[in-house]
């Protein structure tokens, strides 16, 4: 099975910082976006295969069939998983999929969303889904790019 080497929660899926700073801090070679919306949009999904080099597969799943697509990956796959949203990841690790830790990396603010942490903001439901994903054990942390020092999600609820 593939190597999960990160899992990151970001409203902008692929973008500068994963291109140049996360996909060399993880040495991740197969990007793996979650969201049905994109799933469903095959410019969208287009416009980021575009982005991502050569040498970095990208796939895109729905939520329900993302955990079953992630478990047939090669084992040669180091995955990096995109998600705008942190139900995505408690429904991930509720369908069995082995994720250490989650990173909390984009996520602006709009109308129902409140501050969390500096620019990083979160609604209610959105918070209520970081209290599963730790309670099922998963490391839940801030952390924008890697140089950044890391910021449990726990000590801000």
């Amino acid at each position: 099975m593939a190597k999960i080497v990160l899992a990151r929660i970001d409203d902008r899926l692929v973008h500068g910082q994963v291109m140049t700073q996360w996909l060399q801090y993880s040495g991740g070679n197969h990007i793996v976006i979650v969201d049905s919306d994109v799933a469903a949009d095959s410019f969208n999904t287009n416009m980021m295969k575009m982005a991502v080099p050569r040498s970095v597969k990208l796939d895109v799943f729905t939520e329900d069939e993302a955990k079953e697509k992630i478990s047939e990956l090669p084992d040669s796959a180091k995955v990096i998983i995109l998600a705008k949203r942190p139900q995505v990841f408690d429904k991930l690790a509720e369908d069995g999929l082995e994720l250490g830790s989650v990173i909390v990396g984009g996520m602006g603010q709009n109308q129902e969303r409140k501050k969390l942490y500096k620019n990083i903001a979160a609604s209610d439901e959105e918070r209520e889904a970081f209290r599963e994903i730790i309670d099922q054990g998963i490391d839940l942390k801030i952390q924008v790019v890697p140089s950044d020092k890391t910021i449990s999600v726990e000590s801000l609820l």
